[in-house]
């Protein structure tokens, strides 16, 4: 019996894709069927609880992306919508889905920004990608001037399309090579930010999402992960000032071997830090001043 109302149709969703293993089917199922209706979560749930009547058509739209979810197809990928700290952005094929994990990242360059006595400094994203971190730099740092990378074709219209949307006024984004990006900037720059590609070349991503759906380009960064990372690092240098700082996320098992490459490349104090789940997940260091060279 095809479901007619909110209640049984959202309990059949939650129960298609937690057979397909997805970890909050409920929270899932909210938002596919919020998406059709243009309803929050808190709106489905109590629709549910009130036994609303559903459209045939939109009960009919509700199945098909319930379906594809559970083929692990990413939500945002489905709404054409992802999250980011007080930002929604565009997302689909072709571009890195923003991760709740990369909002700390993002919260080392603000923290640090706001620390500084500069009127307007200058802040550069490499591989920004969906211009996530960028953009919410932007907004969140008002007086920061912000410049972003980005060298994907696949990857651009999608950034393009959020600094549209966003429409931060402090905000540029830039096509180009990380590698040899923004040389105008060279030695004036307060902090350079990267969440490159940091999976081993012969690693298979756990998550279906991950592994199947997002670029491979922004995923994986040599044989030991790191080729983008050493590019990041030779980049940043040249871009900031004595004393800036740099912030790369990486995995979580990675902190040991970016540090020493860091030291390595002549960075001071790095530092790897942990996100929300104590894993390893960023690693920050200073620019060498003229006296350390």
């Amino acid at each position: 019996m095809v479901p007619t109302d909110i209640a049984e149709l959202r309990t059949r969703a939650i129960d298609s894709l937690s057979q397909a293993g997805i970890s909050d089917p409920d929270v899932d199922a909210d938002l596919l069927i919020g998406h059709v209706l243009a309803q929050s979560r808190g709106q489905v749930q109590a629709a549910a609880i009130l036994g609303t009547a559903l459209d045939a058509a939109d009960a009919a739209t509700i199945r098909e992306l319930v379906r594809r979810r559970c083929l692990r197809e990413p939500l945002q990928h489905i709404t054409g919508r992802a999250p980011f700290r007080s930002l929604e952005l565009f997302v689909g094929p072709g571009v890195f889905v923003p991760r709740p994990e990369t909002e700390q990242v993002a919260q080392f360059a603000i923290d640090a920004l706001r620390a500084l006595p500069d009127a307007e400094p200058i802040v550069v994203d490499l591989g920004t990608g969906s211009g996530a971190i960028a953009l919410s730099l932007a907004v969140e740092v008002p007086n920061a001037r912000i410049w972003a990378v980005e060298n994907s074709p696949e990857a651009f219209p999608w950034t393009s399309r959020n600094f549209e949307q966003v429409a931060a006024p402090n905000a540029t984004l830039v096509f180009g090579d990380l590698t040899d990006a923004l040389t105008e900037l060279d030695g004036t720059v307060a902090v350079v930010i990267s969440n490159p590609p940091y999976i081993p070349t012969d690693a298979i991503p756990r998550d279906p999402e991950v592994r199947l759906f997002d670029p491979a380009r922004a995923l994986f960064g040599g044989p030991d992960g790191l080729d983008v990372v050493r590019h990041v690092s030779r980049t940043a240098l040249r871009l900031l000032r004595p004393g800036g700082q740099i912030v790369i996320e990486h995995g979580e098992l990675q902190g040991a071997q970016i540090r020493a490459l860091l030291a390595a490349d002549g960075w001071r104090v790095p530092a790897t830090h942990r996100d929300y789940t104590t894993r390893d997940r960023a690693t920050t260091a200073l620019a060498p001043v003229p006296a350390d060279r």
